[in-house]
């Protein structure tokens, strides 16, 4: 249960964050950074008990008939991603509080990082494949905001809308590749997975599962072709481009090849594609750094390259080339985090990123100065830093590597030359910033100085890592790779040694060629880099990526003009053609349009009304001008529906009947209060016919399709389990209220959120709306003088106690006898509606003092509390509990978890509904006098 309490941790963090002041930046910085320490504790204890091969699992059951259970699972390697996702958290939390400006909402900023620490922590954990694909797409949601966290900004909303497209992208392959993985194992659990990997690599559908994960994880960690989002996403603020694109989002793509390493392992395909796609990114990615202008731009596109490293290394596909894989996944996001966050500290205290203006700041910012020198040298590989030992280990790896048969010597070579360039833009950010011997020219904040003392500190953590690392490996590093190497390789590790010195050899020569190589390119063409960037940065693919979205734009302008007529008869036909079609046509391929189940004997009564209905809603069409006669036509039309399901013994739905139209009617009559008057415009008798025909033809086709299911013999169904449990298992009589907040619970979970989502939509809608009171009808008669009757008030008033009464009465019967939360919710919202419609807003809402959406939002919570509070007890969400009281003088009664859902729904209903009342029914006068009171 820990491993659930540490997944759940943040997002119980941000949703506190999300209830305190938007202002309260200390208290927000607290909460994040407590958030962070205590689940680095929580982890740590966990792990300290363990052995370093040992696995702990936690599972709780979810959704079994699909296979979707909370399954999580802590071995060394969700350790490793784990620990990295934590502590560099912690670090990101402090630095945050430091770097945004008073203006910017740091609370927004802690929840939104809290929400993306919960998710990567989902991944990293996650024991079952369906569980790891929920939160790789919550990843890829949250990602978006964080980018976009200035969305007045073009740019910001550019990036943000790049790294969703691509990353959802990726999410769609991971879910089709853990579909088909499932498919093929016949579990998504991952032990179950990893038990048949020969299973797996000889399916037929290996090739696809391969290609749909690889595709999922070269999107997510930036890999040509799809690398262009991640330096579009430096339009973040830095501490999201610290936490996101160096250790935790970058790294999802690095953990699912590392976890899935197992199951793909040992096949040309795996090899290849890896291999290729790690070597392009690897050299394109560190060419493209060499020549950015931007600050955060040069590291975006250092991060790609280094990316391309670490999936190289896995692409050459031996043990020792996965432990150097993971080593220096690890490397990578120390150094690199505290590049950002020292490229942050300099935009921060100069105001520009432009490395064209930044020069000589290490006599303003010494202590600065000396941190991004020890980091930029270890994203060079220099000796005694870390990055230095997993690039020699990778030097080693291309040398020992004999795939391409005559072209292996061009791999290292390949190497050297991105080792170089990687020299070269690390001096250039080292250099160019802080040692160039020129005075910094039109900085925006001049002159700069150190940013505070514990906004450099999260930096100096980080830094001492890289020396600690690089000087005692063994000591720092080399347990936690070892067990991370070891899950990684499904139980065996190579022989290596992790110290600070091998000795005289070819990859300490290849080391030496690149630092000499890399230092000549910077030295010898350093002042190029000052100028604009040459042709060959304008080759990059997210112009492919715009262009692409602009003919898919061009595409339904194509289509919203030949169907977006603004015409209601027009839309309404191509429904009607579109029903005609889907339906029809296998209906004519029938042999008889009747089925063989028996019939009723003929109901003279059930007869008359449907001929009743059917007049009805023709009077409707031939009275449609006056609006009011055609809705008391079209509500006593609902009525006998409800009456038709009296006469089939079915009262919940009589009541639901009756409540719905009551509430709708009532609706309509606000609506066509502010309607102007109508001009009937003359159609065409072509166009009239063809409306004609239309008609007819739909309703004879629906007709027809409804004749043949009611006479089609029965198919086998649920409702004998539904009726033989629902008392046993839920405590109540009443099978369709059971039914509701019982068997389906979560379908009726959903869809009051869907309603709570539509009615504040509706309020977004009519915000700031004020609708002039007409002076005549649509059919042009004049108003009464009286906008709210006296009679109409005092009956409204008298009704309210009584009907809230039968609310209530409903409410409580509805477990075991016709009615229920929703039926009670509608009934509420009627008598409070009335008081809208006889009284008005004014002296309504002067007498009820409800949030109506704050109602709304109470009883979504009450509801999911209510499901939640099943997994508290080890059952699946949504399980219902119930027991008998007896209660002196009054008996025994049952008391039942159901009925509290059911005040979920009922508070989701009336406050939704009353939200879209009180906004609709506004008038112009009312609303002034409502601003002057």
């Amino acid at each position: 249960m820990v491993l659930g309490w540490l997944v759940l941790l943040p997002f119980m963090a941000a949703a506190l964050i999300a209830l305190t002041r938007p202002r309260a930046a200390a208290l927000c910085t607290w909460i994040a950074f407590a958030t962070a320490l205590f689940g680095c504790a929580l982890l740590l204890s966990e792990r300290v008990g363990m052995g370093d091969h040992d696995v702990l699992q936690w599972r709780h059951e979810w959704m079994p008939d699909i296979g979707l259970a909370l399954s999580l699972r802590l071995d060394g390697l969700s350790f490793m991603f784990a620990l990295l996702v934590l502590a560099i958290g912690l670090l990101v939390f402090i630095y945050a509080r430091y770097y945004l400006a008073g203006s910017d909402s740091l609370p927004r900023l802690y929840l939104l990082l809290l929400l993306f620490m919960g998710a990567m922590l989902g991944i990293v954990l996650s024991n079952n494949l369906l569980l790891l694909v929920i939160f790789w797409e919550l990843t890829s949601l949250v990602s978006f905001l964080l980018i976009g966290f200035w969305p007045s900004r073009p740019d910001a909303r550019r990036g943000a809308r790049m790294a969703l497209t691509i990353t959802g992208a990726g999410g769609l392959a991971l879910l089709a590749a853990v579909l088909l993985l499932g498919h093929v194992c016949g579990s998504y659990e991952l032990n179950d997975v990893l038990a048949q990997l020969d299973k797996v690599q000889h399916d037929p559908l290996y090739p696809a599962i391969l290609l749909l994960t690889l595709f999922a994880a070269f999107t997510k960690s930036a890999q040509f072709p799809f690398h262009f989002w991640l330096p579009h996403a430096m339009s973040a603020p830095t501490p999201v481009s610290a936490y996101l694109h160096s250790a935790t989002m970058v790294k999802a793509g690095v953990f699912l090849l590392a976890r899935l390493y197992p199951v793909f392992e040992g096949t040309h395909l795996w090899a290849y594609t890896a291999t290729v796609a790690g070597l392009v990114t690897l050299v394109g990615g560190a060419g493209m750094a060499l020549l950015q202008r931007d600050l955060k731009g040069l590291l975006a596109y250092s991060t790609i390259s280094h990316l391309g490293l670490i999936v190289l290394l896995f692409g050459l596909d031996t043990q020792l080339s996965t432990v150097a894989a993971l080593f220096h996944t690890v490397n990578h996001a120390v150094f690199k985090a505290s590049l950002f966050m020292a490229a942050g500290i300099v935009d921060h205290e100069t105001g520009t990123r432009d490395l064209g203006r930044l020069r000589g700041l290490r006599r303003y910012m010494p202590h600065t100065a000396v941190l991004a020198s020890v980091a930029s040298l270890s994203m060079a590989g220099v000796p005694l830093l870390n990055g230095f030992l997993s690039k020699e280990m990778f030097f080693g790896e291309t040398l020992a590597q004999s795939m391409f048969g005559p072209l292996n010597l061009a791999v290292p070579v390949i190497a050297i030359v991105a080792a170089a360039l990687s020299v070269a833009y690390s001096l250039r950010f080292v250099w160019g910033v802080f040692f160039d011997g020129e005075t910094p020219r039109d900085l925006p904040h001049y002159p700069p100085h150190e940013a505070p003392r514990f906004m450099r500190l999260p930096v100096e953590i980080l830094v001492a890592l890289c020396l600690l690392i690089g000087l005692f490996p063994q000591q720092s590093i080399g347990r936690l790779l070892e067990s991370a190497a070891w899950v990684t390789l499904g139980g065996k590790l190579p022989d290596y040694s992790l110290s600070l010195w091998h000795g005289v050899n070819t990859p300490l020569v290849m080391s030496a060629v690149s630092f000499a190589a890399g230092a000549a390119l910077f030295f010898l063409r350093r002042n190029a880099f000052r100028h604009r960037r040459t042709a060959l940065t304008e080759l990059n693919a997210s112009e492919i990526f715009d262009r692409f979205v602009q003919r898919l734009e061009q595409c339904a302008g194509v289509i919203v003009r030949l169907f977006e007529t603004r015409s209601l008869p027009a839309y309404l036909a191509w429904m009607i053609a579109a029903m005609l079609i889907v339906p029809g046509v296998p209906l004519v391929a029938l042999d008889t349009w009747s089925g063989s189940h028996a019939r009723l004997p003929p109901d003279p009564f059930t007869l008359g009304g449907l001929v009743l209905m059917a007049l009805l809603a023709v009077g409707v069409v031939c009275v449609r001008a006056r609006t009011l006669y055609a809705l008391v036509m079209l509500s006593t039309c609902g009525l006998l529906v409800s009456l038709a399901f009296v006469r089939f013994s079915a009262p919940d739905l009589a009541l639901t009947q009756i409540s719905v139209e009551l509430v709708t009617i009532l609706l309509l009559v606000l609506a066509v209060y502010f309607l102007p008057a109508l001009q009937r415009a003359v159609e065409p008798l072509p166009v009239r016919l063809l409306n004609g025909v239309l008609a007819l033809a739909g309703g004879a086709l629906l007709g027809a399709v409804s004749y043949r299911i009611m006479t089609s013999a029965p198919l086998p169904g649920i409702a004998p389990y539904f009726l033989a449990n629902a008392l046993p298992g839920s405590g109540g009589h009443n099978v369709v209220n059971v039914i509701l907040v019982d068997f389906r619970g979560f379908d009726t979970m959903v869809e009051i959120s869907v309603l709570v989502v539509a009615g504040l939509a509706v309020k977004a809608l009519l915000r700031g709306l004020r609708l002039k009171s007409p002076d005549a009808g649509p059919d042009g008669r004049p108003w009464s003088s009286q906008s709210h009757p006296l009679m109409l008030a005092i009956l409204a008033r008298l009704m309210l106690p009584l009907t809230v009464l039968v609310a209530v009465f409903v409410f409580l019967r509805g477990h075991n006898l016709p009615g229920g939360g929703f039926i009670a919710s509608l009934i509420l919202s009627i008598a409070l509606l009335l008081q809208y419609v006889a009284s008005g807003v004014l002296w309504t809402e002067s007498r009820i003092h409800l949030n109506y959406r704050a109602l709304a939002g109470f009883g979504i919570l009450i509801a999911a509390a209510t499901g939640l509070g099943s997994l508290a007890f080890g059952q699946p969400f949504l399980t219902s509990a119930f027991g008998h009281l007896h209660v002196p003088l009054i008996g025994e009664i049952e008391l039942s978890t159901a009925m509290l859902f059911d005040l979920g729904v009922t508070g989701a209903v009336v406050g939704t509904t009353l939200t879209i009342v009180s906004h609709l029914g506004v008038r112009d006068k009312d609303m002034q006098s409502v601003e002057k009171s």
